[in-house]
């Protein structure tokens, strides 16, 4: 973990569970059994939003796969290992450990925060299993583990937008109202919110170079029940602009109660809490035209390398099977499995660790996310920057919330649906 990013996600110690859990019988990786693919998420807890299409997107895999797929070793099934974070950092490692040293899995596979991907891919770098990782900003995957531009890793790799690509979709749209350009920020005192209030790499960096003054008042313990102190800050500023990365709950206590206390913005995009239909839901009415990151959306011209659906095709036939709206989830959990299906069959020997990396290290592959291409990263490896495109929330006739698209800079494929609009007074 560098000192430019005061991420408190007390690698140390998720190192030396996992030194310790060597000490465990190592189970033989068969080489006619099945392969093995680890997931682990956040299904539930606070984190649960992230992980709430997970067995859905199994589930359908399962039944893609079932014949097997077609490797260098010849037709080989697939099995796929769910695992639970419990939106716990050390519970992650846990689980890592176990997959790795219990159930032998050949590939890891890790989203979503940094609070998840972060200790379970340092469970990986220590065991040299090979690990895909998604939904993290990758500065804070990347940066947050200690990694350098001199230095990467050898056995973990990242797909995902960056601060700076976030930092664009969100000028873009706050460009297209008459601003103070005074940026009230929110930033949790986590592994998500110490990276984008970052000096060297997050906002208070990159945000100035657009024009835009940063206030941030100070970083606030998650579950946080009064932010009297931050709106407070926010309205002696004059702010117009919120920003920030938290959990829904949080998100939430703080929009009840700057409406409550009289602060208004003319625009508020938020990571993280405003990204999920279930979280948005539960502010009802107060929900209308916030503004978030879209990672992932049915208007999204891609399909999956495995099943052949369309991002419109996965939506709905989430919707018919929840009943819920899509939600970006969908399309990162669907696209680790296409890596990692894609990875296993190119690779030289499908039930060898090294052979598996190597075969991941060339990604090239069109997913239904985009292009995931680990050799053209930042630094060369490791880290492939997917981008993202601005969403705006609208409360429809039913009081349901739908997600509109207003700004594609980034994207222009993903085609608009609508205009930004000023915050309701």
């Amino acid at each position: 973990m560098t000192s430019d990013l005061n991420i408190n996600l007390h690698r140390r110690s998720f190192l030396a569970a996992a030194a310790a859990s060597l000490a465990l019988p190592r189970v033989a990786l068969a080489q006619d059994a099945a392969l093995k693919i680890g997931y682990v998420s956040p299904q539930t807890g606070p984190l649960a939003v992230f992980g709430e299409t997970d067995s859905f997107i199994v589930d359908a895999l399962r039944a893609a796969l079932s014949d097997g797929i077609d490797t260098a070793g010849g037709k080989r099934q697939v099995e796929i290992i769910l695992r639970d974070s419990q939106s716990q950092s050390s519970r992650a490692a846990e689980v890592a450990a176990e997959l790795i040293d219990a159930d032998g899995v050949h590939l890891m596979l890790v989203s979503a925060t940094p609070d998840t991907t972060n200790p379970v891919s340092d469970q990986c770098e220590l065991n040299e299993v090979p690990c895909i990782s998604t939904a993290a900003p990758w500065e804070a995957w990347y940066f947050g583990r200690g990694g350098t531009p001199e230095k990467g890793f050898d056995w973990t790799y990242h797909y995902f937008f960056g601060l700076d690509d976030a930092i664009n979709i969100y000028t873009s749209m706050w460009n297209k109202l008459d601003t103070n350009k005074k940026v009230g920020c929110l930033f949790p005192n986590d592994a998500d919110g110490n990276a984008w209030a970052d000096p060297a790499h997050g906002l208070p960096f990159h945000l100035p170079t657009k024009g835009y003054e940063v206030i941030n008042p100070g970083s606030f313990a998650n579950n946080t029940d009064n932010f009297s102190a931050h709106i407070a800050a926010f309205k002696e500023a004059g702010c117009e602009i919120i920003t920030g990365v938290l959990n829904p709950p949080d998100w939430n206590t703080f929009w009840k109660q700057a409406k409550q206390q009289g602060f208004a913005p003319k625009i508020a995009t938020i990571a993280k809490a405003l990204v999920f239909p279930a979280a948005v839901e539960s502010l009802g009415p107060l929900a209308d035209g916030l503004t978030t990151e879209v990672v992932w959306s049915p208007f999204h011209p891609y399909a999956s390398s495995v099943t052949g659906q369309s991002a419109l095709a996965l939506a709905d036939a989430w919707t018919a099977a929840s009943g819920k709206a899509w939600t970006p989830p969908l399309g990162w959990t669907h696209s680790i499995f296409e890596v990692a299906i894609d990875t296993l069959k190119r690779s030289a020997d499908p039930t060898d660790r090294t052979a598996i990396r190597d075969a991941l290290a060339t990604t090239d592959l069109a997913t239904i996310i985009g292009q995931i291409n680990f050799t053209k990263g930042p630094f060369g490896k490791n880290v492939c920057v997917t981008p993202t495109v601005g969403g705006q929330w609208r409360i429809d006739a039913d009081g349901k919330p739908a997600l509109d698209i207003i700004a594609n800079d980034t994207v222009p494929a993903v085609a608009l649906t609508a205009e930004l609009r000023a915050l309701p007074v």
